[in-house]
Parts: C-alpha cells; structure tokens; sequence
C-alpha cells in the first residue's frame, strides 16, 4: 500500500462494507494508515439509549503548534438494489478512469486525498511545524448522536483544542473548484397533530373535518415567507413533508391528521426563535378559522425535534481565503462561498474552532454506481497538500 496514493487508499476504504452504524473494517483500516505515519490513535465506542453504538477514530501527530483537524465520517449509506448497480458497491472496481463503490465521494475520497495529501508532505518537507488530527466518525450517515459531537466532548475533555477544522465533504456542484461551503443552514422538523370528530361525509354537522383544520394550519406555516435571505443565505425553506390521516376509506371524515415539515433556515433564526414563530402563525390560524362557532376552538399540538441542527456562518477569513487560494492555485478557478446544501458534522465542530468545507465532486453521492474520477483524486490530493503547506505557513507568519 503507498499512502502517497489516494486511489490506492480510497479502494481499501471502499471494500468495507461501513454501512451505518456498521464499522466494516473501515476505522481498522484507516487506523493502520495513519500509525504508518506516526500518528497516536484512539477508537473510543459512544452510545446512547434507543440508538447504536458508535465506533469513531481521534488520530493526532505532533504535540506542539498550530493544530488543523481534518474531519470526516467512513460510515456509508446501504447500496440499495444491487441491480442498479453496474459493479459491486464494496469492489471498488476501476474503469474509464472512474473509481466505483459506495462512499467514493460520500466521503471515503475526501479522506483518501487529505491522508496522500499529508503523507506526501511529510515525504518532501519532513515534521510538520504544529500538529494536524483525524477526527472521524461512523454516524454521520445514521442519527448523529454518538459521532461526531461525543467525539469533540471525549477529545476536548482530555486537553485538544484545534485552530481550524477542514471537513471533507463533497462541496463541488459540477467540477472540483466550484464550491466551498463556509457555512450551514439549520434545520428544525416538527409535526403537527390536529384532532377532530370522525363520522359520515353525508353528515358533516355532526363530525369535526381535522384536514379543515390542517390545511389552513399549513398555508399559514407557509404564507407569508420566513425572510428572504441575506448576502451569504438564502431565504429559510419550510417544506411540507407528510399530510397523513390514516384514513383509506372515501365516505370517512377522518378524527385526527398529521402534518410534518422542515424547515432550513438561515442564521436570522434560532432553532428557538423558529420554534416560536411556529407556534405564533398556529395560533393566530386557529383563532381565525371560520365556522367553529358549534364546534369550539380549534384542537392542534405541534411537536418539534429534539436536536435541530443550528445555522452558522464561519468569519475566519484566512482560513477561508488560504483554502481558496490552493483551490485557484490547483484548478484555475475561484471558489464560490456557499452555505447550501444540506447539514453536515461542520454544524458541531464550530463550537471548538473555525471551520470549512471542501471535498469531490457530489453528483453521484447517495446513488447506485457512485464514483470519482481517478483524476479529481489527484486534484483534490494536490489541493490539500498546498493549503496543508499554506495553512501552517500563515500561522508561522501570524506568530501563533
């Protein structure tokens, strides 16, 4: 195995079948590379009732200096049916240039290309002036709760801090140098429970309709809009997701309905400010019904989740700029500064230390025949070696 290779170490990460919240040999794997460099490894095992237990993987070479994590998850989405896969999803079989297997993007390469990346800089440059940590976990595809954020805490409590954090997700749209993200929405769930009066649709007088009441509820969720963005942000989202009676029957008014939605906001919001926002639309709607004169208030209950994921916005502009500085310097092209997409494990790490995101190509993450090109490995590989070299270089120049 040659560590200077991330096709090479991106195939060994592939075969391990590491579907959440199973490990699959992916950390074992990823432990003996990185004690090949000299890193100091530890596996600790997380868990929580009513969920499973986590395996994840804290690695740190060098004790002293500016500290960069490089952070990450092994843990993959199932295949699905095999039959809409051309190749095995854990073969990481090669053809036309493209690498295949399940976690190429999603984000096994992005480990694979930051690991070569070091191992090539050690081999030119020798120690590193600071230290640089892996902190990598298997359950960011699953539920998130014995991953990453238990990770921080276990690490943090005995004593690691890190300057920047540098996550490894696959940010780029279209071709390798288009995004990085510098940011995150939020998202908040929550579902919304209206109780009504079941009976006969020939005689409505003597029920109670609860989808009367739910889609007025839901056009005041979504009318009039949350915000309308800001320079980094776009305008917060609410999506309905679900209108569910349980009822199957045509000549049947339902007794209750079920309304879930999400909502991805931006940072003008707290998940407890959006919270209450709900909650005041609701109640206003429901004061306002028409026709509840015989039948009395409206009867609803809203629910939120436990652990919405906060927005955020990362300020530290040398960070940003170092990274895109390597990206222009590697591809030609200027990245652009997004906080689209989805929430990722960056939405923990920015409570310890500043952080961004930047990884492969994404449009076949999550799908059968995911792939990369065994070019953008190379690109991506030589993209963290400069800001790896770069980063360090401007601590040293900032004195820290």
């Amino acid at each position: 195995m040659t560590l200077t290779d991330p096709a090479e170490i991106l195939s060994a990460l592939i075969r391990c079948p590491s579907v959440t919240p199973d490990e699959g040999g992916a950390l074992e794997t990823l432990d003996g590379f990185l004690a090949q460099l000299g890193f100091s490894v530890e596996r600790p095992v997380f868990g929580e009732e009513g969920t499973p237990d986590i395996e994840n993987l804290y690695g740190r070479l060098g004790h002293d200096g500016p500290h960069l994590m490089f952070a990450g998850h092994t843990d993959v989405v199932p295949p699905g049916d095999l039959s809409g896969w051309s190749r095995n999803p854990f073969g990481a079989e090669v053809a036309d240039g493209m690498l295949y297997g399940r976690g190429a993007v999603d984000m096994k390469g992005g480990i694979a290309c930051f690991l070569a990346a070091l191992a090539r800089t050690l081999k030119e440059r020798g120690a590193l002036p600071g230290s640089v940590s892996f902190l990598i976990t298997g359950d960011e595809e699953g539920p998130a709760v014995n991953g990453t954020v238990k990770l921080l805490e276990h690490a943090a409590a005995k004593g690691e801090t890190w300057d920047a954090a540098l996550v490894g997700e696959p940010t780029n749209p279209n071709e390798l140098g288009d995004m990085i993200k510098v940011g995150r929405r939020g998202s908040l769930s929550a579902k919304l429970t209206v109780d009504g009066t079941q009976g006969h649709v020939a005689y409505p007088h003597l029920a109670d309709n609860p989808l009367r009441i739910a889609t007025a509820l839901a056009a005041a969720l979504l009318d009039p809009p949350l915000d309308a963005g800001n320079e980094r942000f776009p305008a917060s989202n609410l999506e309905l997701t679900s209108i569910d009676t349980g009822n199957e029957a045509t000549n049947v008014i339902p007794g209750s309905a079920v309304v879930k939605f999400n909502i991805r906001f931006n940072d003008g919001w707290t998940a407890q400010t959006l919270s209450s926002e709900i909650e005041r639309r609701l109640k206003n709607a429901a004061d306002q019904l028409p026709g509840r004169e015989n039948r009395g208030p409206a009867r609803y209950a809203i629910s939120f989740q436990e652990r919405p994921s906060p927005s955020f916005l990362t300020h530290d502009e040398a960070l940003i700029g170092t990274l895109s500085d390597a990206v222009r310097a590697v591809t030609g092209r200027m990245p652009e500064l997004s906080t689209t997409g989805g929430t990722s494990d960056a939405r923990f790490i920015k409570d310890y230390c500043p952080v961004v995101e930047f990884g492969l190509v994404g449009q076949t993450m999550h799908m059968a025949d995911e792939r990369v090109a065994l070019s953008d490995l190379e690109t991506l590989t030589d993209i963290y070696q400069r800001f790896i070299a770069d980063w360090f270089a401007a601590q040293g120049q900032s004195g820290q």
